[in-house]
């Protein structure tokens, strides 16, 4: 709230806020699908056969939900989180409660990653801290944002030729 204090809004910025929560669910249901975009456009340009919008089985055939599974969520060698952080509290708690999911079922023989976007993690940072902490533990293997989607673009192709997925 200081920080909100501080700051020069100028009355298009009011007008904007107050446009009132549809506007904010369809911004928060476009920066997701952009992620999901993105992270499909890459595993494609791979070459790497994918599901979308799925759950993967993991240990002892217990499923988590993951946005893309390579090749598939019956066989999943990666899963991968896609979560566009421009979203109200309670669909930020859902992303980290299904990436925490995801770190809880994955077989040691799978790569579990996250890449998360958006401007509303600023207000979150508990949330955003928990994903952090499954990755800096070694729970998950990656967490990226749009800005290191060429990071992204390398491990998982590093995690496919692990896996056999692509010639080495």
């Amino acid at each position: 709230m200081a920080d909100q204090r501080r700051e020069q809004y100028s009355f298009g910025d009011i007008l904007v806020a107050r446009a009132g929560t549809r506007t904010t669910a369809k911004r928060a249901a476009v920066s997701g699908r952009k992620v999901e975009d993105e992270i499909e456009t890459i595993v494609s340009s791979l070459g790497l056969p994918c599901e979308t919008r799925t759950r993967f089985i993991g240990r002892n055939r217990r499923d988590a939900p993951c946005d893309l599974a390579i090749p598939n969520g019956t066989d999943a060698q990666i899963a991968v989180a896609a979560k566009g952080f421009d979203s109200t509290g309670s669909k930020l708690t859902d992303a980290v409660r299904e990436v925490m999911e995801m770190a809880e079922v994955r077989k040691p023989t799978q790569f579990v990653v996250a890449v998360i976007d958006g401007i509303d993690w600023k207000s979150r940072r508990a949330d955003l801290n928990r994903i952090y902490q499954l990755w800096r533990s070694g729970q998950i293997d990656g967490m990226y944002t749009l800005a290191s989607l060429g990071q992204f673009r390398e491990d998982i192709e590093s995690f496919a030729r692990m896996r056999r997925l692509l010639p080495t």
